[in-house]
């Protein structure tokens, strides 16, 4: 028998003869329920808005790119392309060619990023679902056409069903700037938007999408690109990118960099990876306020126990097996806390993701918030709680437990 333990659930679950003991002990585990069931709901509603704005991003940006190691565009090889796309992974490859350019629409004028895509593209791109206007179309017999972002659209004052065309400038990079004739140093090209899309503010606010040739026409190239997105089959598993990139390498060689989603836009997942560690740290300091009742309840408890303490000692019970009595008592009472708070969480959490009964306000691309719930996420709440609550009892009964027994 734990002699400790057995102790500890006696004196837990006893009468005190004080009863702003008892009061205090559960004040300690409903506040220590509450701070894990905030840590487990929180968390999870963190990791559903982490997964759509991945899903969302994941319509632009591609799961593999293909860009060059040094400069800004190169040339694709074309026995490389086919290779490419005999990946048994590999769902479709795609030639990009990026860059900021000026646009002109109906007397609007701004600075936007515009990117060609080849015709592969155009007839498998994800943003077709995402049309809140007109079509994804990038040619209309043969003229070229393009499609923009809801935010850049709604800046331009740009409507498909308008007939009107925006001119699309860039610096010609063959010919040097005249200050006499500064037209002659700049391409343009023009087209009319056919449709708009929308998938999250900073992509619709700064992206048009236009044929590659048209692209390339803008920029002065011929065959360049400056880069190959690469879309592997939908619920791909991590193991299976991995495996897909290390032949991608393979293929293209040291003068590419194969960059997958991460590092891709390094800072924008760095940042909520961050943000959840953030929130994590600020529940948990927030949790090791409300366990410091355990620390008042213990310390009354000993002073209460004092008898106990003398005759445990008379019996030959030594310091060690009181401290660790108490402190056991003490993160009973965390741990009660923390069992109650993992139901409440977990089961709310779920109910969440499966009813969605908490709406989301205003116009949004949810109805409901969006909740996942991740076991490394429980793991971590019983792992900081648990610590916690052992801590903070220990403190007490290391300082009071030997002047309790001297007295």
């Amino acid at each position: 028998m734990n002699l400790p333990l057995f102790i500890a659930k006696r004196y837990l679950f006893a009468k005190k003869s004080h009863n702003v003991i008892n009061i205090i002990s559960a004040i300690s585990a409903i506040g220590m329920a509450i701070g894990t069931a905030a840590l487990i709901i929180i968390l999870s509603v963190y990791n559903g808005f982490d997964d759509l704005v991945r899903s969302t991003l994941g319509n632009v940006e591609p799961d593999i790119l293909v860009v060059p190691a040094k400069g800004k565009v190169f040339i694709p090889d074309e026995e490389t392309l086919i290779s490419l796309k005999s990946i048994q992974e590999i769902e479709g490859c795609y030639q990009i060619l990026q860059e900021n350019v000026f646009v002109d629409y109906d007397e609007h004028q701004g600075v936007a990023k515009a990117k060609g895509v080849d015709s592969a593209y155009e007839d498998e791109s994800p943003l077709i679902g995402h049309m809140t206007a007109g079509e994804f179309s990038l040619h209309k017999g043969q003229l070229p056409q393009m499609v923009v972002g809801a935010g850049l659209a709604y800046k331009m004052g740009m409507n498909p069903a308008f007939l009107s065309s925006a001119t699309i400038y860039f610096p010609a990079r063959d010919r040097n700037f005249s200050l006499s004739n500064p037209a002659a140093s700049i391409e343009s090209v023009s087209m009319r938007p056919s449709g708009i899309f929308t998938v999250n503010q900073q992509v619709d606010e700064e992206l048009m999408i236009l044929p590659l040739e048209e692209m390339r026409k803008l920029l002065g190239y011929d065959l360049e690109v400056s880069g190959i997105e690469v879309r592997l089959a939908e619920g791909a598993s991590p193991k299976m990118l991995r495996k897909t990139i290390r032949e991608v390498k393979d293929l293209f060689g040291p003068d590419f960099k194969v960059l997958d989603r991460f590092r891709q836009n390094t800072s924008l997942y760095k940042m909520m990876r961050y943000e959840k560690a953030a929130i994590y740290l600020i529940l948990i300091f927030i949790i090791i306020i409300i366990a410091f009742n355990i620390f008042g309840s213990l310390t009354m408890l000993i002073i209460e126990k004092k008898e106990d303490i003398e005759t445990f000692r008379g019996l030959g019970a030594t310091d060690n097996l009181l401290r660790g009595t108490f402190t056991l008592e003490g993160w009973l009472i965390s741990l009660l806390g923390l069992g109650a708070g993992l139901v409440i969480g977990i089961v709310f959490a779920l109910l969440q993701q499966r009813f969605g009964f908490i709406k989301m306000p205003g116009n949004f691309l949810v109805d409901a918030y969006p909740v996942i719930v991740k076991w490394s996420d429980i793991l971590l709440t019983i792992t900081g709680v648990a610590l916690i609550g052992y801590l903070i009892a220990l403190i007490p009964v290391k300082r009071n437990i030997s002047k309790a027994g001297n007295t």
